[in-house]
This record gives structure tokens, sequence and C-alpha cells, in this order.
């Protein structure tokens, strides 16, 4: 729910004698100036899904609907937030700037929020013993090491023919496996790496043929098969075929199945996620302004829903009616917006997207400045 989604940027060339001050304020109007409304749109809209789907999680147990909204929403919303990240981290070449960005936009706060989260398990279930681990990403955090992986590999996957087919190879391999191993999320880091990658070879024009009124109303019986397939399966599908947390074994199948499976998901997802990409508004809304705010949305609102289990705040029967589940829905989303929002990014810039000037050589400040759009 990265996890913001980036824009790609192109090295703006500073004068010779301008002060750093002027040159931030020029580098954040350029960045600004080349943000497109309709990126924006679908970063907020997908963060949006992604707090939907975790608040959802405790009404499926009793709710139908509820599942086969989770089922359906699970089906496309990561792998849609994975492509978006690739799309933007096509500029990502190892040069000292974007290296910079990549360590104070990802790492860092992996960092800083792995740790929150632990301390804050600890004082929410009175388990002060409960392991910090970095190689073991709690609830969230995961996709901030699969981005750190994916940004890292990014120089590869531009220099092979056929990257999708590759990384969709890997993904297979981490479906079939299960002695893989849990240390970083590797299977997560794999399962959803095809997404990431696709992202990579996208380009403006293709996401403008999704946005045409044929490609639309296509995408409303889709939609809908999806729902009413999700309503069919909901009482005995598991949606851990979603989450590539471990093998296919761990669904009940043998190993094999996942050389079927993955392909068929894959698909699936993508189909999904191009019916949802279709109906994103190109224009400036209310809401636009949001789109650069994912990542604190993303980070964020883990607490709230894991206040929410800890604390047992769905034990209200009222909440499992139609109209609670309404109301869960309208809450996650006010939650998400208020999460993305510029007062609050404003407070915890300092630990998303912290400068850490003290941290670098000076030399390649400009560099930095002119990759800075480029946020996950």
């Amino acid at each position: 729910m990265s996890h913001d989604l980036s824009a790609s940027a192109t090295a703006v060339p500073a004068a010779p004698a301008a002060p750093r001050e002027g040159l931030a304020r020029t580098s954040a109007k350029s960045a600004s100036a080349r943000r497109d409304p309709y990126f924006d749109n679908a970063k907020y809209l997908t963060i949006v899904l992604v707090a939907c789907g975790h608040a959802w999680e405790p009404l499926t147990h009793g709710s139908r609907a509820a599942t086969a909204a989770y089922l359906t929403v699970y089906a496309f919303h990561m792998p849609a937030f994975a492509l978006i990240s690739g799309y933007f981290s096509r500029s990502f070449d190892m040069a000292p700037g974007r290296v910079r960005r990549l360590l104070t936009s990802v790492v860092v706060p992996y960092l800083v929020f792995e740790t929150a989260y632990t301390l804050f398990y600890r004082w929410a279930q009175d388990d002060p013993g409960y392991p910090l681990s970095l190689l073991d990403p709690w609830y969230v955090m995961w996709f901030l090491v699969a981005l750190f992986v994916w940004r890292l590999t990014t120089p590869i996957w531009l220099t092979l023919r056929h990257p999708v087919p590759v990384a969709l190879g890997f993904a297979v391999l981490a479906a079939v496996s299960p002695d893989l191993g849990g240390d970083i999320s590797i299977q997560r880091v794999l399962g959803f790496l095809p997404f990431f990658v696709l992202g990579l070879t996208l380009r403006a024009e293709h996401f403008e043929r999704l946005r045409t009124w044929r490609v639309r109303l296509l995408a409303l019986p889709v939609i809908a098969a999806a729902l009413v397939t999700a309503y069919g399966v909901a009482p005995w599908f598991g949606a851990g075929w979603f989450y590539h947390r471990g093998s296919v074994t761990g669904q009940g199948v043998p190993n094999w199945v996942g050389l079927f499976t993955t392909p068929a998901l894959f698909a699936l997802a993508l189909v999904l996620t191009a019916c949802f990409l279709s109906w994103i508004p190109g224009r400036q809304l209310w809401c636009t302004a949001l789109g650069a705010g994912t990542m604190y949305g993303y980070l964020l609102h883990g607490f709230v829903i894991k206040s929410s289990r800890f604390w047992d705040w769905y034990d209200h029967p009222w909440l499992h009616t139609p109209l609670g589940e309404l109301t869960v829905t309208v809450a996650a989303v006010a939650l998400i917006t208020v999460l993305c929002s510029g007062p609050v990014r404003a407070v915890f810039r300092f630990v998303v997207e912290p400068r850490m000037e003290w941290l670098f050589n000076r030399r390649d400040e400009t560099a930095t400045a002119a990759a800075r759009p480029d946020r996950t």
C-alpha cells in the first residue's frame, strides 16, 4: 500500500549561482507541473481499495456479500499497486540521486515503521518480548521490502527482451516452492513481481487506450461477472490465493497446481486492473492532490486497522448488518483520505520522506532534486 506511487522526472539544470532554496522551489514547481491528474487519481483510489480491503476482512466471517467484495478487491488491488509502482520506476538507473531517494523514501521509512509497529504490538498486546526482526516484515511493511528489491533490480529487467515472462517464471517458482522460506517476505516479493515488471514495460499510450468509452463499457460486465463469481465461490474459496504469502501448498493443494494457478491469477488480476484503470478520471478532482500522499496513508493506516483487531472493535453486532458494513466502508475511506492529506504529510514527512542531507555527499544534490518526484 507504497504501499505514494511515483512520477518519473527529467533532470532540471540549475542556474550556476542559484541558491539552494531557490533551486528547491524551482524543482518543486517543476515536479508539480509534471504531475498527471490521472495517475494521482489512480494512486488515491488504489490506496482506498487497500484500506477498504483491510477494513472488510473481519466482516467476511459472517457476510457472503462482504466476502464477495473482499475477494474481488483482493484479486487486483495489490497487483494494481505494484503495476503503478513499476510504471513510475522506469527511470531508476542507480544514479546517485535515485539511490539516495530509494534509501530515504523506502529504506528509512521501513526501518522506522517496522520498529514502530513492533513497539506498538508489544504495548497493545502486553508482550514486551515480541521480537523485532527486520528480515520478517510485519503486516503492511512487506511492500516496502518488495519495492526496495524491485527497484534495485529494475536495470536488469529493463535490459531483458521479454522481462514479464521471466518475472512470471519467478512467481511460479515461488508458488511451487514450499521450502523457499519467509525471510524478507520473499514469497510476496516474487509473487507480485510480474506486475511491477509489467509496469516497467508500459508507456503512457497504454493507459490512454484503456481510457476509451468502449473499454469502459466492456469493463462493466467484467466487473459484474467478477462480483457474481466471487459471491458464488465465497463459501469455499480462500482469499489466501491472492496474498502470495507462501506456496500453493498452504491452500491445501499439491505444489504442482501453482504451475497453472499462478498464470491464471496473473491474467485475472490484469483484466480487473485494466477495468479499474479504465474508469479512473483523467481530470483534476478534489482527491487528486491526495495521490501524492498514498505512502503516508499506507504506512499509517495499519495502526488503526490493527487497533480494531487488538481491541475487538468488530464485536459489535450492528457492524455486521448491511448498514454497519456500509459504515465500516465509509470510515475506511474517510480514514485513508485524512492520512493522505497535506496536514498529515507535513507532520510525518520527517520519517516518510526525510531529506537526510547530512548522510550523503553534496555532489549528488542536483541529481537528487531531479529524482525526488520519483516517489514510491
